[in-house]
């Protein structure tokens, strides 16, 4: 073990079973001289580990239903940032950059020198502020429902929207993220929130150094509406892509799992982006391109094995 690693305390003689059948094994991993609580999925030899990033005043707990679906094609890890769930506080609130910071000890301190990013909410900025800093360390990187941006501001409406996808998610998340509201506080809540409503997501985005791909909800009111949506799938470079879900609200990575997995898992493989088959009708999903985006297949820095198209304009059931 390395020095930079200890097992967590409390759970140091046996592993966590979610109810996915995943065996994480829960430690601490040391950060510039504090403890940062990592969930850690089986080890999957020769593949490109994966790292699961959640969103503001929740723990990486709403983070395991699509980390479950994902963690046998690659050993996967769901940390709780700074001052977040399992994880102390590093005085106060750390902003974007700092939990960015925080994200890239997270990774020295579990010896990950190649990692694949998929970051819901405010983990979208995190990890889109890691591939800027060390694009060399993100193979690819996943955006599920990226907050931030003009369509978030100002404050007030942010928190509207806020509001108003609250009633549409999963009422099973309530047990997830009321506690950890709660741990958080309201006035680091606040704080923290104000500052993602300013981060220029989109062209952060647009301008991401690394293989990214995008995942929005229909229902989504923190997310733009569907005609900026395509817009957006039209300007995007040739190794950014944009996925819709119909029907998915802001923390799709808990509601629809099974849908993001497996557009993560096609992306990854090179394989035409459509609906799971495995939850029929449960969600339709759309894969936007611009119309003159040529095919991926030859590019020299695959995140994964296999190529990836980007000739299906919208791929429906």
């Amino acid at each position: 073990m390395s020095p930079g690693l200890r097992r967590s305390p409390d759970r140091s003689r046996h592993r966590e079973r979610d109810a996915g059948g995943v065996a994480w094994d829960e430690r601490e991993v040391d950060v510039a001289g504090h403890p940062v609580f990592v969930r850690a999925g089986p080890e999957v030899p020769g593949s490109v580990p994966m790292v699961h990033v959640h969103g503001f005043a929740i723990s990486g707990a709403c983070m395991l239903p699509t980390a479950a679906r994902l963690a046998h094609r690659a050993t996967t890890y769901v940390p709780d940032l700074p001052g977040y769930g399992r994880s102390p506080a590093w005085g106060a609130a750390l902003g974007i950059p700092n939990l960015a910071f925080a994200l890239l000890g997270v990774l020295d301190a579990l010896g990950l020198d190649r990692v694949v990013l998929v970051g819901n909410s405010m983990g979208g900025p995190v990890s889109l502020e890691v591939a800027h800093q060390a694009p060399d360390r993100v193979a690819a990187l996943v955006l599920a429902s990226p907050a931030g941006g003009v369509h978030n501001q100002p404050f007030a409406r942010a928190v509207a929207q806020l509001a108003r996808d609250a009633v549409r998610e999963s009422p099973a998340m309530a047990r997830t993220a009321v506690p950890d509201y709660l741990r958080f506080g309201p006035v680091a809540t606040l704080h923290l929130f104000s500052e993602l409503t300013r981060f220029p997501s989109l062209e952060r985005m647009l301008r991401t150094p690394v293989p990214t791909l995008a995942v929005v909800g229909t229902r989504d009111p923190l997310m733009p509406p569907p005609a900026r949506v395509r817009e957006v799938g039209r300007l995007t470079p040739e190794h950014v892509d944009v996925v819709v879900i119909e029907g998915a609200a802001h923390a799709m990575n808990f509601s629809h799992p099974g849908e993001l997995a497996h557009v993560i898992s096609s992306w990854l493989d090179g394989e035409k982006i459509v609906d799971d088959p495995d939850s029929p009708g449960v969600a339709r999903v759309l894969h936007l391109r611009r119309p003159e985006a040529g095919p991926w297949s030859d590019r020299p820095d695959r995140p994964d094995q296999g190529p990836t198209p980007r000739d299906a304009t919208v791929s429906r059931r």
